[in-house]
């Protein structure tokens, strides 16, 4: 009796054991199921960190930005080369002073050129000499030609005159016909010579044109290589030639610098014109003419767009603008300026702060502020052109929305996050 209720109590424990072990998988297959229905909770971000705007309706401005600097405008900058190989013996005028345009900036040495002029200056006279001589010898022969041409023309209206009486007293028979004839041939002879003797003075006047052209021609070869010389002498005393301010001398006393070497810089500080960088993906809507603005940190002048370089350096487009004003104080060549262009104006656009992300005519995710301003949820928006500080809303957002423009790409695996502040 006693092991028939060993083996009843076993049956029960067994049993009871049985059931316990399947309350516990119904309870765990219900928890688990419970969590896998719960929402994630939502990502916490500091509100003090983020930058939020407003979407907003009316004109905007299409403007672009760049940096860059006050360069002269180039018909007002001189650079002054050496003229041949010289020695740098002096500086007389240092960077930063104000000259005219007959102010000696440096004095140069070069014995050679020297020389070479004193020797030009002799080759000339001496071409002027061979000149007047020539031209006295030539002038001797012509004389004695015409000499020659006035004995031969005498002669010849004296025979005329004969031939003239001789045919009136043949005609009432005083003289014979052999008188009249040898009066008529020698008269024929004489104007035959006259002639001769008139070309030879033609001919003669001719070939001494064409002989004192060589002998000018000579003369003005040699002059002109004298004046070559002495504005090479004269290139010793390197002068400003226009009045500004010096800016640049890149040489040193004592320098070598061999001919067309830059010897000094002269700039006009009051003509200066803008010369800015701007990003090659703003720069394709910029033309001539466009209104800009010029921030010397000093003072902001207007100017207008005034040319546009056709290449692109360094991801950087140049973009000049002439200043329509004289520019502030203390404006100076290479000063640091920022400019911002004026495109166009856009009228009844949707518009918003541009965002720290997205390019314009893009579609970008960007976190809408909810109602109560405690939660932020992911909407697709998409952007159309843009400006320095603001870009065009095409669709996704409504006038009034509040979104937030920093940086969110560390919530990108997020659809909402939750502002604490």
């Amino acid at each position: 009796m006693d092991i028939v209720r060993d083996e009843s109590v076993k049956k029960r424990k067994r049993q009871k054991q049985g059931a316990m072990i399947v309350v516990a998988v119904i309870a765990i297959l219900g928890a688990t199921l419970g969590v896998s229905r719960l929402k994630p909770a939502l990502q916490s971000v500091d509100a003090g960190t983020i930058w939020p705007d407003t979407v907003k309706r009316g004109s905007m401005l299409r403007q672009v930005r760049g940096l860059g600097s006050l360069v002269p405008i180039p018909d007002d900058v001189r650079l002054i080369p050496a003229e041949t190989d010289v020695r740098v013996e002096r500086i007389v005028i240092l960077p930063g002073t104000p000259v005219k345009a007959d102010s000696v900036i440096m004095e140069l040495s070069n014995p050679q050129v020297e020389q070479e002029a004193l020797n030009a200056d002799l080759d000339l006279r001496s071409a002027e000499a061979e000149y007047h001589n020539t031209k006295a010898k030539i002038d001797s022969d012509l004389a004695s030609l015409r000499s020659g041409a006035a004995t031969v023309e005498a002669d010849y209206e004296n025979a005329k005159r004969d031939a003239d009486q001789n045919r009136e007293l043949k005609k009432i028979g005083v003289v014979s016909d052999a008188v009249l004839k040898n009066s008529l041939s020698k008269e024929k002879e004489l104007e035959t010579r006259k002639k001769i003797e008139e070309e030879r003075i033609a001919e003669s006047t001719k070939a001494i044109e064409t002989q004192l052209a060589v002998q000018q021609a000579t003369i003005d070869q040699k002059k002109a290589l004298a004046q070559l010389k002495h504005r090479q002498k004269d290139a010793l005393k390197v002068r400003a030639g226009i009045p500004g301010v010096l800016q640049e001398v890149p040489v040193q006393v004592g320098q070598r610098a061999t001919q067309g070497t830059i010897l000094a810089k002269v700039v006009q500080p009051e003509h200066l014109q803008a010369e800015l960088k701007i990003p090659e993906t703003q720069a394709k809507d910029i033309i001539i003419g466009q209104k800009a603005e010029i921030d010397t940190h000093n003072g902001v002048v207007d100017g207008t767009v005034s040319r546009i370089d056709p290449a692109v350096q360094a991801g950087t487009v140049t973009v000049d603008v002439k200043l329509d004003g004289p520019p502030p104080k203390g404006a100076r060549p290479d000063l640091s300026v920022d400019g911002t262009i004026t495109q166009e104006k856009l009228e009844n656009v949707l518009y918003v702060g541009r965002p720290a992300f997205g390019q314009e005519k893009s579609t970008v995710g960007m976190f809408k502020l909810d109602p109560d301003e405690k939660t932020a949820t992911r909407v697709k928006v998409e952007l159309g052109r843009s400006s320095v500080n603001t870009i065009e809303i095409v669709g996704g957002l409504k006038e009034g929305d509040k979104v937030i423009l920093s940086d969110m790409s560390r919530y990108d695996n997020q659809d909402r996050i939750k502002l604490e502040k």
